[in-house]
Formats: structure tokens, C-alpha cells, sequence
């Protein structure tokens, strides 16, 4: 794999092991896209340009978003990018340790792409990484991104 084909990719996540992993996995599988990683969701929503609203914000490639955030959780992160039409074509991946029902049919419901649980093994997590990085942030076509500004 090489990328970057389509910018960047925003992690949404909260604990620095995981940050590690995702980050180590990305690299192990020659994911070459930058990362940018918003700790919470209220920061995720800054760097999309939601709150505060900055003109100019240029838009990922793909957004991997845990569901389990401080300050703004995950469903509601992907609520707002789900419900602007300025980010709604963004693909997001639910990257998360919950396997509860509820919270995979509300991911759904609001739109989410894919929907992944965080392996506990490192190499099954390493794999899981690369299938959904690989497909989202390489193989996928999306249109031209735009800036905020042009939205």
C-alpha cells in the first residue's frame, strides 16, 4: 500500500495505547497518509470546522472514531458530521471496544460507514488497522475534497 491518495486521517481517540497501536499498525502497514489525532470529541469537531466554525478547514480522508469520548462522545461526533452537508460524505469508522447492541444499531442509524471492534490481540488489531486504513484511506474513490470555506 502506499498512500496518500486522500489526505489525511483524523483518529478520535482518547487513550494514548490505542493512539500508539493505531499509529504503530498504520505505519507497520505502510499506510503513509498523515494522522492527526483529536483526543476527544469536542476537539473533532474543531479540527472538521463544527465548533468553533473556522473557514478553510480542509477535510479528511477518512475519520476513525472511538464511540467511548470525553467532553462529546462518539455518536455525537458522527451525528454532526452525518448531519452537515459539508462533511457527510466523509467516511467514518466506529473503532471502538463496545460490543453492545444498542450502540452498534445507533451507529448505523446515524450513518456510520463501518463499524470495527478493537481486537485484544496485537497482531489481530495490527490486521484490523490494515483492512479498514487500506480500503478507506487508499482503495475508496471520493470526490475532490473541499475547504469548508467552499462548501
Amino acid at each position: 500500500m502506499t498512500g496518500p491518495q486522500s489526505g489525511y486521517i483524523l483518529l478520535v481517540e482518547d487513550t494514548a495505547d490505542d493512539v500508539t497501536l493505531t499509529l504503530r499498525a498504520l505505519k507497520r502497514n505502510n499506510i503513509l497518509n498523515e494522522v492527526i489525532v483529536a483526543k476527544d470529541g469536542v476537539e473533532a469537531l474543531a479540527r472538521l470546522g463544527i465548533e468553533p466554525n473556522h473557514d478553510g478547514v480542509v477535510l479528511p480522508a477518512i475519520v476513525l472514531l472511538d464511540l467511548k469520548l470525553p467532553k462529546v462522545d462518539g455518536l455525537e461526533v458522527l451525528r454532526q458530521i452525518k448531519g452537515d452537508p459539508a462533511l457527510r460524505m466523509i467516511p467514518v469508522v466506529m473503532m471502538t471496544s463496545s460490543r453492545q447492541e444498542q450502540d452498534l444499531i445507533r451507529s448505523y442509524e446515524l450513518g456510520v460507514n463501518a463499524y470495527v471492534v478493537k481486537p485484544l490481540k496485537f497482531q489481530d488489531f495490527v490486521d484490523a488497522v490494515k483492512q479498514v486504513s487500506a480500503f478507506w484511506a487508499v482503495l475508496n474513490e471520493v470526490p475532490e475534497r473541499l475547504s469548508r470555506s467552499d462548501a
